[in-house]
């Protein structure tokens, strides 16, 4: 399944924890945007990580699942450039 996982992050340690470990599972669409390509064990083993890294009252992250029929109507414009942080 295709994730789009995005995250709000205020602390600087614990964005930077959340980034590295999204770099496991996905690739760097945006500054706080990742695209995953993962099956339910990996959703699930993502879902369980980060939540342990964030802190639930001031940290958010937003997990968009999308189908196959969705994933091909995704559109972009303009330069796919990966930020780098």
């Amino acid at each position: 399944m295709f994730v789009t996982v995005s995250y709000d992050i205020g602390d600087d340690g614990r964005r930077n924890k959340v980034c590295n470990e999204l770099k496991n599972y996905g690739e760097r669409v945006q500054y706080s945007v990742f695209e995953c390509d993962l099956n339910s064990a990996q959703t699930k083993e993502l879902q369980g990580k980060l939540g342990t890294l964030i802190n639930r009252r001031q940290d958010s992250i937003r997990y968009y699942f999308l189908c196959k029929g969705c994933m091909e109507r995704v559109s972009i414009q303009g330069s796919r450039g990966v930020s780098k942080a």
